[in-house]
């Protein structure tokens, strides 16, 4: 029987960039993953996702996948709150390694005192939507015509996870 290879989570380093902005643009490719249509650069990836929320998940030394966490607000009453990004590269799908990275992002989310995390999916995007449930997020509300794709109205789900640690 052959063992499936191990799923390492760890922290984002800048290093890990041009693996991270790959998966990512690969994502924007399918146009069903966010209203991005190129990758930033990484300054600017930087500057809008929290320091100590950002993962990679490593198969057999190889980044499989990413997730991180970006303010919703810079007002302090919403400090508990972030909204999650996920991408899975398309070769790794399927294999558990999504449950693996949103599991450890909440947990350290909920580690930070974060009480809510939020996220927009596409109706199409039915892996993230059905990964984001199993992970406790709970559909909120249907989101019409909230931007524009390639010329074309798109609809998103808003999801939200409140933790039941932090109060």
């Amino acid at each position: 029987m052959t063992r499936a290879p191990e799923i390492r989570v760890r922290a984002m380093a800048p290093a890990d960039w041009d693996r991270v902005r790959e998966i990512y643009e690969a994502g924007i490719a399918t146009g069903n993953a966010t209203f991005e249509t190129a990758a930033p650069t990484w300054e600017r990836w930087d500057a809008s996702h929290l320091p100590s929320h950002r993962l990679v998940a490593e198969v057999a030394g190889v980044v499989a996948g990413w997730a991180a966490l970006s303010p919703v607000s810079d007002r302090c009453v919403y400090g508990g709150v972030a909204e999650n990004s996920i991408y899975i590269d398309a070769t790794a799908r399927g294999r558990g390694i999504g449950r693996v990275l949103l599991d450890a992002l909440i947990a350290s989310s909920e580690a930070a005192g974060i009480w809510t995390v939020q996220t927009g999916i596409f109706p199409e995007n039915e892996a993230s939507l059905t990964l984001h449930e199993r992970c406790g997020f709970r559909v909120i509300g249907r989101r019409e015509r909230i931007g524009r794709l390639d010329g074309r109205w798109r609809d998103t789900f808003l999801l939200e996870r409140r933790s039941s640690l932090v109060s």
